[in-house]
Formats: C-alpha cells, structure tokens, sequence
C-alpha cells in the first residue's frame, strides 16, 4: 500500500513538472506573439512615418519645381527675311571681325534671330532694305533704331532671367523692347516723343509682342508706378545717370546706360545695386548714341 502511495506521488510530481514546462513553453509563445505584434506593429509606423516623409519630400520637390519657362511670341514678320537676320547674328554678333567681344549668350541670340528688324524701320523712309546691315538707321524725329550689335551686347549685358522686370528708358522704334520680349514677359519701355511711342505701341502689337507696355513720359523719371525694377536699359546718352532710375533699381539689379555728352564717344555703363544699396560701375566700350531729352537737358 505504502508502495503504491509512492508510486502515485512520483506519478503526480512528474505532471506537475510537465504542466509547469507547458506553461513556460505557452508563456514563451505568448511573449514572442506579442514580440512580433509589436514589431510589426512598429513596422507599420515606421512605413507610415516614411511614407508621410516621402509625401513631404513629394510636396517640397513640387514646391520648388522652376516656373513655367517663357515662351516668346512668334512675331508677324518671323518668316522674313530669315536668313538674313541669321547672318547678321552669325557675322556681327556672335563672331565680329573689327576685335569688338563677341556676344555669346544663346538666349540673346536666339531672340536676335527671332525678331524681324525690318519691321521697326518705317516703310515711307525705305531704309527697310538695310535693316539687317552693322549700323544704326534713322526712324524719325532725330532718332535712331540701333546698330544690331549695340543691342545684343546691351541686353546680354542686363543678364536678363525669365521672370525679371525690365524698364526701357528710351523705346524708339520698338525693336529693344521686342528683343526684350524674347526674354521675358515683364517688359516695360517709356518714351518722350509721343508719335515715336505711339507708331512703336503698332508696331509692337502688330508683331505680336502684346506683352510690352509702353507709355509717353520723359524716362528722367522712370516708371514709379511700376517700380522696382530687376534690370533697366537705357538707350539714349546723359551726362549723369538719372536719380529716380537708380532708386527704381532693386537691389541686386543692374543698368546699363551710356554716359556722356551729346557730342564725341560715350561710355557704356553698367552699374549694380549692391544688396545694401550701394553701387559698383564698370565700363564696357565707347558707343555714340542720341541724348536723352527732357529733364536730362535741363539738369546739365
């Protein structure tokens, strides 16, 4: 009897070691469940928080995706005379012979080949037929549309970007502002004889360059209404250049100008607003142009 006792104790200590061993076993699979529950749990969140990271990064790069490039109008006279203004850019732009520097940014060039010069020229002076020689020609009113060359190298100096605001001091013919036009959208030119600025606003819209707006003034003065500029060209000569046009210059901005007097070779100027105002100038070439009219005069 005691024997069997035995027996049956031993029995009951080795089940109770074999459940207590479950148990642990059962403990140890429940653990490791929760274990991988919570990783991949934590592996959600982490491609959660990196697919919020990718969206951002998605947003910031479509933020800072670069304006729609500007697209120049095709003007009415683009097929005209097409090689000719190919060759004026090839032989007096991009490789003069007479040692003056040659233009070489293909933004300028591109929009020398594209725009009609002939169209600038008044018909009833029947100059049109030397539209595309090395010179300037005479469009009325003891003024002049400027040597082509002239007008590259001025509007390559401006270093015009495709959102720039750009003041004209001086419109003419129109044909600077066209130039202009190729580069950007934001293209303003005022003029102080008032048949030269309307027979340029034809011109202008006719060709298709709608985006250039003109207005009669004296450029003494600017375009206050329209201030600041990014760049200002100026194609007329003065003895000094105009105070309210620098303080229309934004900083970091540049003008180009000729200075001088009325008589003999002026100076090519380009002058730059320093972040804190102040200016820093620099002299290109010798270049002959009409002078500046109006308050100019009177300020000698």
């Amino acid at each position: 009897m005691i024997g069997e006792e035995r027996k049956l104790g031993a029995r009951l200590l080795v089940c109770c070691a074999v459940a207590a061993v479950l148990a642990l076993v059962r403990c140890g699979a429940d653990a490791a469940d929760a274990t991988d529950t919570k990783t991949a749990s934590d592996g959600a969140a982490t491609t959660r928080s990196g697919d919020a990271a990718a969206a951002g990064a998605a947003t910031t790069r479509s933020s800072t995706q670069p304006a729609t490039p500007w697209r120049p109008p095709k003007p009415l006279g683009a097929s005209e005379r097409v090689q000719q203004r190919h060759g004026m850019v090839r032989r007096q732009i991009m490789s003069p012979i007479d040692g003056r520097t040659a233009v070489r940014d293909p933004d300028v060039l591109q929009a020398m080949r594209g725009v009609p010069r002939h169209a600038f020229i008044p018909a009833k002076r029947r100059l049109q037929r030397h539209a595309y020689l090395d010179r300037p020609l005479g469009i009325g009113h003891g003024q002049t549309i400027s040597q082509p060359y002239i007008v590259a190298l001025m509007t390559e100096l401006l270093q015009v970007k495709p959102d720039a605001k750009v003041l004209e001091v001086g419109t003419g013919s129109g044909y600077q502002a066209a130039v202009l036009a190729h580069l950007t959208p934001h293209v303003y030119s005022v003029e102080i004889i008032e048949p030269l600025a309307k027979r340029a606003a034809v011109t202008l819209k006719k060709q298709g360059y709608k985006v250039v707006r003109t207005r009669v003034g004296d450029g003494y003065f600017g375009w206050k209404d329209e201030a600041p500029f990014d760049a200002i060209i100026v194609t007329c000569a003065s003895g000094h250049l105009p105070p309210p046009v620098w303080d229309q210059l934004k900083p970091g901005g540049r003008i180009v100008i000729p200075i001088g007097r009325k008589s003999g070779i002026q100076r090519l100027v380009v002058l730059s607003k320093l972040p804190d105002g102040k200016r820093r100038s620099r002299t290109v070439t010798g270049v002959r142009f009409v002078p500046m009219t109006g308050e100019a005069q009177r300020k000698k």
